[in-house]
């Protein structure tokens, strides 16, 4: 890794010592240890899903999505406190 500029960002929770890390274990990895991971990950993030249900599922996610986008938009309130008077 060459020398990087004082002003270099990292993403949150990120530091040039973490990237070290990382670039470390990626770079000290064999070919089968790195497609070994691969093949972990894939198993652990792929699902098969029959062909007549695609469409189902794409529309299903892009309901989440959208869902997802305008919950970030709304501005957040604090639930107001119920009244006592009415208890009896």
């Amino acid at each position: 890794m060459s020398k990087q500029r004082v002003d270099q960002k990292f993403p949150p929770g990120w530091n040039e010592s973490r990237v070290r890390r990382v670039l470390d274990y990626y770079e000290s990895q064999t070919d089968e240890e790195a497609a070994t991971e691969i093949r972990s990950a894939l198993e652990n993030t792929t699902m098969e899903v029959p062909t007549a249900l695609v469409p189902v599922v794409r529309e299903l996610i892009a309901k989440r999505k959208s869902a997802r986008a305008s919950a970030t938009k709304r501005p957040k309130t604090t639930p107001q406190p119920r009244s006592r008077a009415r208890r009896g």
